[in-house]
């Protein structure tokens, strides 16, 4: 037997089934578009929607590995919480089960090669095709490969079934009892754990139970290992995270290893049960059995933690203290990194993370916004002038350096999204995301600019006069209230009437505007100061400035779908 051979073969087909099953996921993220995005929205629910999320978005992007990755990003982003974390990764081991089904009802009732390479050539084709659905091109096309991949797998497995030896060294595992099943849970754990996918090591799996491999109950305890072994891609993720984030890795971890633990010591009565509930025998069937078997435990292990939720979230919060005041973000160094599974990818879920950073963004725009009007409505009040303006330059200049270092890390950020080819609308949307950055960041500006011209009305004594500052709040206000439309419809596209209203305020703001410069400029006439009129000029200008960044913002989201 040429041992070498056969391990090169198999090599390949686990390579050509990885690499169709993430380009069938790739492809079905970017036709699901908007959909994947409305799915998102339900992380910030209850807990239901929450376990609804984690099954739907990784039945989309097949990997559980991928879908918690992406929920330890999210929760060091602040963008859900631990209790909520618990229920997507609850959902994404349900929803990881479904490779199983496709595999075991697909893979192995039907001729795969009748299937695979028709679907390889249609798929080719449509991706190069310059039409609407070249997405769906890509899905027939992975669909191929996936399908492809597994049925050279099947073909590459030795035909060891004959051999009296190789049934006598099987027999003798299968015959050591709990150890048995012990042994077979450590061989799927370290399957998963150098594959990177519970997924495919599930897809192996079955296809050696199929051949003949390996035994049913060996199988199947090879299936509960690599429910442990599927935890790796979370734990590194979680590497140098906030102490929420390693939270919602440890929840992953405990939770899949809890559930082991006890399938692995009711291991035979769930054997049973999967026997009662499957139709067909194991000998007749044997992969729906362990397709079942992979539903039924990760579905029941998510029935006996789900009323549970909250004692579990602070279990694990006692494990791993996090002492940051609730809602506190300081501003220190910014960082944001993509993060991806090692095998599987997912721009979309990226995206939505990139989103809740921008809206960050967005606030801190608006503390510094509102940190202005406070300070105008104070400035023919207080008789510390020079401390009122010194305080606010100096808050004012930290966040305008840290909205700097938001836009940098931001826009290679997304970037990063666009060369994984998250589908023609994402990449529009990523478009308008890079230009509402650029105008958050150049509000920033705006608004650290605004104190500095206060800070010099101060030290150069052009005090405004009574009228003028009269005048003034009530034109800050209007462009305060842009920028409250503005961070409340983010990540929303903007409808007809919306952007109807934008432009209402956008008018309004500009009429004021020309009030005030008359204001000005007739105080001018009248012989006051020179330099204290254009200086009050430049502050409306300014002012001004910040409501056409709003409305700029207002344009980006009525082109966002």
């Amino acid at each position: 037997m040429n041992v070498i051979g056969i391990l090169f073969r198999i090599a390949g087909s686990l390579g050509l089934f990885l690499y169709g099953m993430k380009v069938m996921s790739d492809g079905i993220q970017q036709t699901a578009g908007t959909r994947m995005r409305q799915v998102l929205g339900f992380m910030t629910g209850n807990r239901f929607t929450a376990v609804t999320t984690g099954f739907a978005v990784t039945a989309i992007i097949q990997s559980s590995s991928a879908t918690t990755v992406m929920v330890v990003s999210f929760v060091n982003a602040g963008l859900l919480t631990l209790t909520q974390a618990i229920g997507v990764i609850m959902g994404a081991n349900i929803g990881t089960t479904v490779t199983a089904w496709v595999v075991s009802l697909v893979g192995f009732s039907l001729k795969i090669s009748s299937l695979a390479l028709p679907a390889v050539g249609i798929g080719f084709v449509m991706c190069i095709a310059k039409w609407k659905r070249q997405d769906l091109g890509g899905v027939i096309l992975g669909f191929g490969l996936l399908f492809l991949g597994l049925d050279f797998l099947t073909k590459s497995m030795p035909d060891l079934g004959a051999s009296p030896e190789f049934l006598a060294r099987i027999a003798s595992v299968s015959n050591m009892g709990f150890l048995s099943t012990l042994i077979g849970a450590g061989i799927g754990l370290l399957m998963t754990l150098i594959i990177h996918s519970s997924s495919a090591a599930t897809a192996i799996m079955l296809t050696m139970a199929h051949s003949g491999l390996i035994t049913y109950e060996i199988a199947a305890a090879m299936i509960l290992g690599a429910n442990i072994g599927t935890t790796i891609d979370a734990a590194l993720a979680s590497i140098g995270t906030k102490p929420a984030a390693r939270q919602a890795a440890l929840v992953h971890v405990l939770f899949n290893v809890i559930g082991t633990i006890w399938a692995l010591i009711l291991f035979h009565p769930l054997l049973a049960l999967v026997n009662v509930v499957t139709p067909g025998t194991v000998e007749t069937d044997i992969t729906n059995h362990l397709a079942m078997l992979h539903t039924m435990f990760n579905v029941v292990n998510a029935l006996l933690f789900f009323p549970f939720v909250k004692p579990f979230a602070a279990l694990v919060s006692f494990l791993i203290k996090d002492n940051t005041a609730a809602g506190y973000r300081p501003l220190g160094p910014y960082r944001l990194e993509y993060s991806s599974g090692v095998i599987q990818d997912s721009p979309m879920l990226n995206m939505a993370r990139a989103e809740k950073e921008v809206r960050d963004m967005a606030g801190i725009v608006s503390s510094m916004y509102a940190r202005i009007s406070g300070s105008l409505n104070l400035f023919r009040e207080t008789e510390n002038k020079e401390t009122l303006v010194n305080d606010l330059v100096e808050e004012l200049k930290e966040k305008e350096a840290y909205a700097d270092e938001m836009r940098e890390a931001l826009t290679q950020f997304l970037i990063e999204c666009t060369r994984r080819s998250p589908g023609q609308q994402a990449e529009r949307n990523i478009s308008h995301l890079l230009r509402i950055i650029a105008d958050l960041e150049d509000m920033t500006d705006a608004c650290y600019g605004i104190s500095l011209l206060l800070e010099r009305s101060v030290k150069k004594d052009l005090i405004f006069k009574g009228e003028e500052m009269d005048a003034l709040p009530p034109y800050a206000g209007l462009v305060e209230e842009f920028l409250t439309f503005v961070r409340e419809h983010l990540g929303h596209p903007l409808t007809n009437e919306h952007t109807l209203y934008a432009k209402t305020l956008e008018q309004q703001i500009d009429k004021s505007r020309n009030h005030l410069r008359k204001l000005g400029r007739k105080r001018i006439e009248a012989g006051e100061k020179v330099k204290t009129e254009l200086l009050f000029i430049d502050l409306v200008r300014r002012i001004e400035g910040v409501g056409d960044y709003c409305y700029s913002i207002s344009e980006a989201l009525s082109h966002m779908r």
